[in-house]
């Protein structure tokens, strides 16, 4: 009898089902956390990998109080974020980068293991438009090991993201996301 899926990779199949688009989750024994470990695992290149990184910026400059919006950027394994390009993007200031409670928080799901859609609330996405470069990018699948395959056209429909530049225009190589 087939092992149940985990409860998070179920939420996002069925995120990529309710949209009409049908996804394969591979999982493996070895954790694929990091862009560095997925692309060993998966046998692909770095560029291959899609970081769901979170973000977050004051709902209201003005109070303190008024809380913070999650914002998921999609970029390359290769590549790291621009935070002032985000921000242009997004037209959100004070960004920073989410920490674990938040970002867990934002999407339903731990860093490691964020996927480009399926988040508990909507969540502003900004695809990079270098993921383009590859007919084929993968991204995680809810858990740290656990990925999937998909065309980059059809994550930015998934994740109704604004394909916009949001990686740092070097290309510089991150450390491990």
């Amino acid at each position: 009898m087939p092992e149940p899926a985990h409860p998070a990779h179920q939420r996002v199949s069925e995120a990529a089902a309710k949209r009409g688009v049908s996804i394969d989750i591979v999982t493996f024994d070895e954790s694929t956390h990091t862009a560095q470990e997925a692309a060993a695992a998966i046998g692909v290149e770095l560029g291959q990998i899609v970081k769901s990184l979170v973000f977050v910026a004051p709902v209201d400059l003005a109070r303190d109080d008024a809380g913070l919006e999650p914002i998921i950027a999609l970029v390359r394994g290769t590549d790291r974020v621009d935070i002032a390009r985000l921000a242009s993007v997004t037209g959100k200031a004070r960004m920073r980068r989410a920490n674990a409670d938040e970002a867990a928080e934002a999407t339903g799901y731990t860093i490691g293991g964020i996927p480009p859609f399926g988040h508990r609330q909507r969540i502003t996405v900004v695809m990079d438009p270098a993921l383009d470069a590859f007919p084929v990018v993968w991204a995680a699948a809810g858990t740290p090991n656990a990925v999937f395959a998909i065309a980059p056209a059809t994550l930015a429909r998934l994740s109704d993201a604004l394909v916009a530049p949001c990686a740092d225009e070097q290309g510089a190589v991150s450390a491990p996301s």
